[in-house]
Formats: C-alpha cells, structure tokens, sequence
C-alpha cells in the first residue's frame, strides 16, 4: 500500500465533504452544548471528514442529511434500523399506542408481551423472556442472574466481543496471553480481571484453561464476532464451548443483538445452539429503543423459587420503562410483520450479492484482503486469510485506509458502519442498491492502487 497516495487521497475526499455538507459542518461547530459536539459521543466515529452528516429524514434503506443529499444507508444504525427506518407498520403501532390509546408507559403490562415473548421463543427456542430498552442492560442483567444463581463471581468474554458497555465485557487478551483492561476503557469501577476472565474466539483450549479456575458464572459471548470485523467460528468451536460449560457447570448466554443477521432465530436457530440465556436488541423494535433477555424454563424456575432474590424491587434486575407499552408494540410490530422469515432470505441473497461484488473488486487489484458474511451482514477486512480470533482482527485495523473507503462511498452517496466496514441489508435494500456499491467501491480501490 502506497502511504502516501492514501494520505493524498484521504485529504481529497476530506476536502470535498467538507465543500458538499457545509450546512452539517456548521450544524456540528455550533454544538457547544453538547459533550464531544454530538448527542452521544460514539457518533464522533463518523465524523471521518472532520465532522458528521447531521440526519434530516430516513426511510426505507434511504438516508438524506440536512445538506439535501440522498444515501443508500447500509449503516442501518449500526443494525438498530435493520428492518429499515421507519417501516410503515411499526410507525403504525407505534402511534397507535401512543396516540391513539395513550399510556406509552404505564407500569402495566399489555396483551403484546406475551405475544413477542411466543414470538421469541419460536425463533431462538428459549421459554422465558423479560424486557430492557438496551442490549447492554439485557446483558448486565443477565449476568447478575448467572451470578445469583451459580454463586460464582467472574463472567468470561472473548477477546475483543462486544456486549454495549458491560463493565465485564471490557477485558482483551494481553501480549502475554493474560487478561487485561481493553485500551481505552473509561472509569473502571476496578480492575477488569477481578470480575471477568478472557479467552480468544476459537481457542477451545484457552476456554478450558480459564474455566478450569472455578469461579466463572457464565461465558457470555456471540456466536460469531461482530463489532471487530466479522469473525466466523470454526467448525466444532461452537459445540465445544457448550461441551466446557456444561462439564464445568457454567451457563452460556448468547448475545445475539448483531449476530441476528444469521436469519429470524439468529446464529442460536441457524446453527443449532442451546444457550442458557440469550440476549438482544436494537433491530427487535424497528428504530423504537427496545431489548430483551431469554432464559431456559429450567433456569427461569431456579430463579423465581429463590425466595432470597428480590426480582421485583430493587434487587438489581429491572428499570421503570423496561417491557414499556410503546417499546412492545414497535417489537410486535418488527418481529409480525418486517423482521419476519421471507425478508431474511431476501436480505441474506442480498448480503451474497454484496459479498461477491466485494471479492470481485480485491480480486480484481490483487488485495490481500477478505470478506466474510453472516447472514445479511457483509464485512470487509484488510487481511487474508480472514482473522479467527478478535486480536488478529484488531491487529489488522487501519483507521487511514477505514477513513479513506468510508468518506469515498459517503461522498458517492453510500454509508458503511461507521466502527468498521460492515454492510447490513434490510428488508428495503434492492439488487441496486448493492451493485451501486460495488461499482462505487471497485472505484475507490481502482484510484487507491
């Protein structure tokens, strides 16, 4: 790779976000009040050009920022909008409920609970589900159920997964094999290794070895890694994992909030899997902030007899607006008539679609890079073959050549995930809006080499 012809294009490509969005540039330099200039600080990652496009409207797999231009977003929220923004139905249930009939949180459960709970145990098979508004509450609360019922302490992760902002989930394996805090994390309430133990993804030996200590509740973990590239597990690795826990009496709990993009019942339903608990959120709502966590009838049981465990006050588990009104009619809504069986399969034969286009072009310039898929999520990763473990996918990072690809497409009028190079297809992205990419993106590589 020519350095420097990346740094000249990178300047480029800079230069003319800036002369295309002067009305998001301004926008973004007035927004002294907010911290880091931007409603919530993670957003600063798109501001790859200096600042970031500000939304004016969303629709479908369409995006126009307030300078007037249009996008095919396969950003989809970083998979929060992965039934498209808007769908018409869910805007439907949505004011229904809280125009219509009113009471958006009421303290009261409605009828549409139990139905998404049916729907969520058809789908990923587990008997008991509760409600969160995010995937990361699902997951802290979660562990503070693998923890009271299995008296143990630590919870283990794999290296480089992620879990939302799970004080537990944030630990990496170390140069020296080890546990150690990943870079970068914020106000630690204490060190990471007293709460957590770490093993890389696919290292059924390293697993062993840390839960060979005792004191591990739970593994929580994604059944393929999504959040550093896309890193599909090898064969037997799954089957194994579940093998260790069972033999050293630690629940597994899997988080599906990306891995969802496997089909309806996620990686758990594709391939089979038996999880103790399961977590999601994000795409379940349909734009509505909404999450959720399942549990096995026989863990779900050992919970409620637990006369010590205060699940209904102030125990820990639970929030004022979790399984609110308007967030479980949006869920029923998404899962009945957006998310639903027929627009998987559209959207994975699109992510192929995507997958292909992608190879053809890093063919084409002879690139050492590959591509990996999960279901309608299509990934691009500057390494080949493709990482197997969250530290080789995170050595292979290039925040340059990222930038470079990113601000080339938005500038064309196509949006990534702004944290890597992923594309999710939604029930509205169309053969189109995938050979557009493809052409857009064989392009940026043509110019780069």
């Amino acid at each position: 790779m020519d350095r420097a012809r990346l740094s000249h294009l990178l300047a480029r490509e800079s230069a003319e976000a800036g002369r295309r969005n002067p009305r998001s540039r301004a926008a973004y330099e007035r927004a002294d009040h907010l911290f880091g200039r931007v409603p919530m600080t993670w957003m600063n990652k798109t501001a790859a050009g200096s600042f970031p496009r500000y939304l004016d409207t969303a629709r479908g797999a369409r995006i126009t920022d307030i300078d007037g231009h249009e996008y095919i977003d396969f950003c989809l929220g970083d998979t929060g909008a992965m039934a498209g923004h808007s769908p018409a139905v869910v805007a439907e249930a949505v004011q229904r409920r809280f125009g219509t009939l009113g009471g958006a949180t009421a303290m009261l459960p409605t009828e549409d609970a139990e139905w998404v709970g049916a729907e969520l145990t058809r789908r990923f098979g587990l008997a008991r589900w509760s409600f969160s508004l995010t995937a990361t509450d699902a997951n802290r609360w979660a562990i503070r159920l693998a923890r009271a019922v299995t008296g143990r302490p630590k919870i283990l992760v794999n290296s480089y997964s992620y879990h939302g902002s799970v004080d537990e989930s944030l630990i990496v394996v170390g140069p020296d094999g080890s546990g150690t805090a990943r870079p970068g994390n914020v106000g630690a309430p204490c060190d990471v290794t007293l709460t957590s133990r770490v093993a890389e993804f696919n290292d059924l030996a390293q697993l062993e070895r840390e839960l060979a200590h005792g004191d591990v509740a739970a593994v929580l973990m994604e059944p393929a890694l999504t959040n550093i590239g896309i890193v599909l597990p090898e064969a037997g690795y799954l089957a194994g994992v579940r093998e260790l826990t069972r033999r050293h009496g630690v629940l597994l709990i899997n988080d599906e909030t990306h891995t969802f993009s496997a089909g309806p019942g996620g990686c758990t339903a594709a391939w089979g899997l038996e999880p103790d608990m399961l977590t999601i959120g994000k795409a379940i709502g349909g734009g509505i902030p909404a999450g959720a966590y399942g549990l096995s009838a026989e863990l779900a049981d050992r919970l409620l007899d637990r006369s010590d465990l205060d699940l209904v006050d102030m125990g820990g588990v639970g929030g004022t607006l979790a399984g609110n009104a308007l967030s479980v009619a949006a869920m029923r809504a998404t899962l009945e008539h957006v998310l639903t069986d027929e627009a998987f399969a559209a959207m994975a034969g699109l992510a192929e679609r995507f997958e292909a286009g992608v190879c053809a072009a890093i063919d084409a310039q002879g690139l050492p890079w590959s591509v990996s898929r999960l279901g309608a999520r299509a990934e691009y990763r500057f390494a080949s073959p493709a990482p197997r473990t969250g530290s080789e996918s995170a050595a292979v990072a290039d925040a340059g050549l990222e930038d470079y690809l990113h601000l080339y497409l938005a500038n064309r009028g196509i949006l990534l995930t702004p944290f890597h190079n992923m594309a999710l297809m939604c029930p509205d992205t169309t053969r189109q809006d995938v050979d557009t990419h493809t052409e857009v993106f064989t392009a940026a590589l043509a110019e780069l080499v």
